[in-house]
């Protein structure tokens, strides 16, 4: 049997008896912590002078961000008492505070306290951090101003058996918001080390996604979507829509699986996530091959344990019932969140959203009959397989085909399913075949898959919802 399947047993979880049923319980408050409260505060105040680049520009404010820097440094020698394995990391980003005043408050620089913070070396379920760098915040901003996040790990023991065995990934973080500046009420719900502002670019150790906001959103919108389509819930995934902490821990099995598989696989001989000009929808095709795997893994879970589900422990039958639900998160979140959130300009996560709903109609397993919408469970893990299969032939192809004729191969996987608009250049291959791979990506449409009549009804009926989830976290009542 598969490694995945675990002889051990996941002690129950202690609740208060004041603890909200299905919210995660915080044993001690440090977001009302008069030292964060005062760090919050300053980080705020050095924020509203900061140009997009980081820096103070006008001299006059420079006395105020210096006092406020001594705010944040003196909050931070409080709080390490309470965070003793940051200690290292606090002291060196009180250093990096400093000598950014010392420096008249040019670009900041926070390499040396970057390359301090390691998360990933201490993941336990419930263990808090605060960091505080200037950093853009993906979906959120592009400046780089001074963010502080108050967090804690979400490292249940079933999953720690998960990547200890067939999913390793030692880069991987998932966390919960406790409290946060700004920059991160928002859409953003990631911690990435690369967003921060430095000197030069170290080796990554690190990566970390805010399960929580992705779990809270994932509830006002599918409990929304579904009473929009009339679409009937299986009792497993209404369990998604009841309890956050279980919708925590499925999207941190999904996250997993879906972080460590941009790496592996029959990949481009160029890395897909590499900064690199290509047309958006290459992009769309690499982050839904990576939730098609998770997908697909989760199956693989499903199937093997339900052979013999009479047999299991206690910690198995909870792998066996997130294996489960990671799929529901991932058909649910793909149609209906994903495909109408943003803007129609090179909307990668859209179009990705846009082609599972479609190839999950197209394939017969999705109806939408009499302004409703029903689904075949039965028949969908094998449907989405397929389309898993499709995306990895075109990666297995890749290497053997010049760059634009991958480019084009792939064109043809999406548009095989999705109507192109009907000014593309692609989809009459009005294209410079003669020329370099710019040309191609330079005609590429912003809107170049536009929202079928399906789901040109569902926004102007969801979007407000979906919209209204920016800055949402496990807290923000449903």
């Amino acid at each position: 049997m598969s490694q995945i399947v675990s002889s051990k047993v996941v002690s129950p979880k202690v609740v208060s008896p004041n603890a909200i049923v299905g919210e995660p319980e915080v044993v001690e408050d440090l977001a009302l912590h008069p030292a964060w409260l005062s760090l919050k505060a300053a980080v705020a105040d050095i924020r509203v002078a900061q140009m997009q680049d980081g820096s103070l520009s006008d001299v006059a404010d420079r006395p105020k961000a210096r006092e406020s820097v001594a705010q944040i440094t003196a909050a931070l020698l409080r709080l390490s008492e309470k965070l003793p394995h940051d200690a290292e990391y606090l002291a060196a980003a009180a250093r990096d505070l400093e000598r950014w005043a010392a420096e008249d408050f040019g670009v900041p620089d926070f390499y040396d306290s970057l390359v301090a913070f390691h998360p990933e070396t201490n993941r336990v379920d419930g263990l808090r951090h605060l960091v505080v760098f200037p950093m853009y915040t993906q979906n959120g901003s592009t400046d780089r101003l001074l963010e502080a996040v108050l967090l804690e790990t979400i490292w249940p023991e079933f999953v720690a058996e998960l990547e200890a065995s067939d999913f390793s990934n030692s880069l991987f973080v998932p966390i919960r918001f406790l409290d946060f500046t700004d920059g991160y009420d928002t859409n953003s719900a990631v911690l990435f080390p690369e967003t921060v502002a430095m000197r030069e670019i170290p080796t990554f150790s690190w990566g970390a996604i805010f399960a929580d906001r992705e779990a809270a959103r994932f509830r006002r919108v599918v409990r929304a979507a579904s009473e929009i389509t009339k679409l009937e819930l299986p009792d497993a995934a209404k369990r998604l829509l009841d309890d956050q902490s279980i919708t925590e821990e499925t999207f941190v099995m999904w996250d997993l699986i879906h972080d460590r598989t941009h790496m592996r696989g029959d990949l481009p001989f160029d890395p897909f996530m590499i900064r690199q000009r290509m047309p958006f929808f290459l992009y769309s095709l690499e982050e839904l091959r990576c939730d098609l795997t998770a997908y697909r893994e989760s199956v693989r879970i499903d199937r093997a344990l339900s052979l013999v589900e009479e047999k299991l422990t206690d910690g198995q039958r909870v792998t066996l019932e997130h294996a489960r639900l990671v799929q529901y998160a991932i058909i649910f979140d793909r149609i209906f969140r994903f495909a109408i959130s943003g803007t129609r300009v090179r909307n990668y996560d859209g179009l990705g959203g846009q082609l599972l709903f479609a190839w999950l109609h197209q394939h017969d397993v999705l109806h939408w009959t009499d302004s409703r919408l029903t689904i075949d469970w039965a028949e969908v893990p094998d449907v989405v397989i397929q389309l898993s299969d499709a995306i990895n032939e075109l990666y297995w192809r890749s290497i053997d085909r010049p760059k634009t004729a991958h480019w084009l191969a792939a064109y043809d996987l999406v548009s095989g399913t999705l109507t192109p608009h009907p000014a593309s250049k692609w989809a009459v291959r009005d294209l410079p075949l003669d020329g370099p791979p710019k040309g191609f990506t330079d005609a590429v449409l912003d809107d170049e898959f536009p929202l079928s009549m399906f789901y040109e009804a569902l926004s102007k009926k969801l979007k407000a919802v979906i919209d209204s989830t920016a800055g949402i976290t496990a807290l923000t009542k449903p």
